[in-house]
């Protein structure tokens, strides 16, 4: 698989294909009948979306004097806001205006989503022409992981009869998302979400012996979010990062990934660089940087289905 510049992905398998359609159709509603400009882009959520001090979640190109490069290796939101033609406000050495604004926080959780709307729309009213752009969750489904007091189970089957305390939390951690999201869709703004990535998928799961359950996790977590949020493309564009990296984990060579399972970082996020990778990895050989924040491939990937929401859906 590849990424052309025209923004299109070619799959080179017709299951694949379909699951990548699936991907990038969601929202509802038809074309736009003008082009959607924003007059400016605000990052909500965690570590996934947002840069801390100019560092990423996923790998930092650094130069030959060990500087590091925020425009260069850019994570799925900072692609976004340059698509449009904007700065962000964390990557602006220029010192020019920027039309990203950085309202989420690495650690946030679900119920730091009030606040960080609650910042915005007291710095200036929300609009139609204010785009939001949210992934939050993957800080709650691990937290609940480690620190549940009660059994640390959860049932994968869609025909149950019940689900368990623990997916209930995090199925109710994902409505709390979803209520936040429409609220900004009351606000008459604009708004890409994504789900969280499947965490079963990823190294933190491996080491611990997780896989199965970190996945039924973050399915409930994402199916809270996503059963929740209002179905109406004029307003919401879902991007599902989770159903993306379990193709990625099936089908790694259709998109360019030589070790989907592996962290490609020998230093934790937001410190991994070009230089602390470990052998054999490369900014594009891993879907995971470290243990559980996805990698520069993975977050291109994630790019260009939130820009073809932002460019396509009814906004």
């Amino acid at each position: 698989m590849w990424i052309g510049s025209s923004g299109l992905v070619w799959c080179g398998r017709a299951a694949l294909l379909g699951c990548l359609v699936a991907l990038g159709s969601c929202g509802g509603g038809t074309d736009q009948i003008e082009p959607f400009v924003p007059r400016q882009i605000i990052l909500l959520g965690d570590e996934s979306a947002v840069l801390t001090d100019g560092k990423s979640s996923s790998i930092n190109r650094v130069d030959a004097n060990n500087v590091i490069d925020c425009n260069s290796l850019p994570i799925w939101t900072h692609l976004l806001v340059a698509n449009f033609g904007m700065t962000l406000d964390r990557c602006n050495p220029g010192n020019v205006g920027a039309g990203g604004i950085t309202r989420g926080a690495p650690g946030a959780r679900a119920a730091d989503l009030a606040a960080q709307i609650d910042a915005q729309f007291a710095a200036t009213a929300p609009t139609s022409k204010d785009l939001f752009v949210v992934m939050i969750g993957l800080n709650d489904i691990i937290d609940q992981f480690e620190n549940f007091a009660g059994a640390k189970d959860c049932d994968p089957d869609p025909n149950r009869d019940r689900i368990t305390p623990l997916e209930a939390v995090l199925r109710a951690r994902g409505e709390q998302a979803a209520a936040q999201i429409n609220r900004l869709a009351a606000a008459d703004t604009r708004i890409i979400v994504s789900t969280v990535p499947d965490l079963g998928l990823s190294p933190y799961a491996s080491t611990r012996n997780a896989n199965a359950l970190l996945t039924c996790l973050t399915g409930a977590f994402n199916s809270g979010l996503r059963v929740n949020i209002l179905n109406d493309g004029r307003f919401i564009g879902l991007v599902f990062a989770d159903d993306l990296t379990q193709a990625i984990a099936r089908f790694p060579g259709n998109f360019g990934v030589v070790n989907p399972s592996e962290a490609a970082c020998a230093t934790p996020a937001p410190n991994c660089t070009t230089s602390t990778l470990v052998a054999n990895a490369n900014e594009n050989t891993h879907l995971w940087s470290d243990d559980r924040h996805l990698g520069p491939r993975a977050h291109n990937l994630v790019a260009t289905f939130a820009i073809s929401r932002a460019r396509n859906n009814p906004f």
